[in-house]
């Protein structure tokens, strides 16, 4: 039986050079995701903050799957197998377990009532025009309540007091299933999980089909059933090895001012509202770690989640076009804001090429506005090579094609 904690995954991260340990105080509200940032921008690697200021008994993680390597340690695979280990497994689904609250670390400290208080958790302060500490990588555990499916995805929270965050919803599963909640004017149960294996993020991330259990995708990534434990005040369940639950509900009509907040696109999304999620109880480890997941400049990890998922769904969408295409590497850039994506392939016939780049500005999860096509000798990861080859072997007039009028990522500030 496997390890499904985020903890398992540090420790690997670390054996393997992937990862610096803080011991010098670091602010949560101040310097600790300018650190974190840095330490992967300079150096390429992880951290993990042992001293926090204001903070006793916590840690934190911070870029701790910036890139394939990292994936690589998630899933046991090295990193040129990532994607294609992705797209082997995402189908592969095992459904989750039920296990008692003895088997559940998640339990070891359960607050409730007055002794609920999200200011007491480590959520940090990202960008500076950020309003306050965000928790950004909270996944929220729903359920339809006319097909009693379930569904996971990830939403920011702004943290706006000891009991309520907001909750921004955006117009994909969770919302409609909301929505349905409205009808019935009742409010929504929600468990927000935080701290957890990176296949669970992942499978969170991963527009699925409606009505697949993201728990049942992420059994696949990792091999077996995920644990499951059942939360202490709504009906619902969530991974037991997780770092820090936080249950509550979100009424049907109630917004609170949100924003505005660092977006994976390297620039701000605007000042709002968003729906609130009213806190009924946390429950947590003993000695918790916080998963202080960054959004903002790139590089983050909110831009390698998304990118990583981006990679694996553009590659089986792009394996059926003209009867598979002779790829050899895709790259969603989250360098470039996730608004670029870099193909690698070995065309069969001319103007196969142009066939890929056009496939792949339709995609089924995200619309780039900028597709580029390399050869088999150009390294996709590489923009030193994907930047010569674009200015060495490109004519302008006969290569570069501009599609006018054409639907791009909504959090493209052009």
């Amino acid at each position: 039986m496997g390890d499904q904690s985020i903890r398992s995954f540090i420790h690997g991260l670390e054996q393997r050079g992937e990862l610096v340990r803080f011991r010098e105080p670091v602010d949560p509200l101040s310097n600790l995701t300018a650190i974190g940032w840095k330490t992967y921008d300079q150096l390429g690697k992880a951290s993990l903050f042992a001293n926090l200021v204001g903070y006793p008994g916590w840690q934190v993680v911070n870029q701790i799957v910036c890139d394939r390597r990292k994936w690589g340690v998630a899933l046991g695979v090295e990193e040129d197998e990532v994607v294609a280990t992705l797209s082997e497994r995402v189908g592969q689904k095992i459904d989750p377990v039920l296990v008692g609250q003895n088997n559940a670390p998640v339990k070891e400290v359960v607050l409730s009532d007055t002794d609920v208080d999200l200011t007491r958790i480590p959520a940090a302060w990202t960008s500076e025009h950020d309003p306050g500490p965000y928790i950004a990588s909270g996944m929220a555990v729903i359920r339809d309540p006319e097909t009693g499916l379930r569904n996971v995805s990830i939403h920011r929270q702004q943290v706006q007091g000891r009991d309520r965050t907001g909750f921004l919803i955006c117009p994909r599963q969770a919302q409609r299933i909301y929505r349905k909640y409205q009808a019935l004017g009742q409010p929504m149960p929600v468990a927000v999980v935080v701290g957890a294996h990176p296949a669970i993020y992942f499978a969170a991330a991963f527009t699925a089909p409606e009505g697949t259990d993201e728990f049942a995708v992420a059994g696949g990534l990792v091999g077996e059933p995920v644990r499951l434990v059942r939360c202490e005040t709504i009906d619902l369940e969530v991974p037991a090895e997780a770092e820090l639950v936080i249950e509550g509900e979100i009424p049907p009509n109630l917004e609170v001012p949100e924003g505005p907040f660092g977006e994976g696109s390297g620039g701000y999304g605007p000042a709002g509202v968003t729906q609130t999620l009213e806190v009924r109880a946390i429950t947590r480890r003993a000695e918790p770690v916080f998963y202080a997941l960054q959004c903002g400049a790139p590089m983050t990890d909110a831009q390698s989640i998304v990118a990583t998922s981006g990679d694996m769904v553009l590659w089986r969408h792009l394996e059926n076009v003209e009867g598979g295409l002779d790829l050899l590497d895709v790259r969603c850039l989250g360098i470039a804001g996730l608004m670029g994506v870099v193909i690698k392939l070995r065309p069969r016939v001319e103007g196969q090429a142009k066939t890929a780049l056009l496939a792949a500005l339709s995609g089924p999860q995200m619309h780039p506005k900028l597709v580029i096509a390399v050869d088999e000798d150009i390294d996709a990861s590489d923009m030193r090579q994907v930047f010569w080859s674009l200015t060495t072997r490109v004519h302008a007039e006969r290569d570069v094609i501009k599609i006018p009028k054409t639907r791009t990522w909504s959090l493209d500030n052009a």
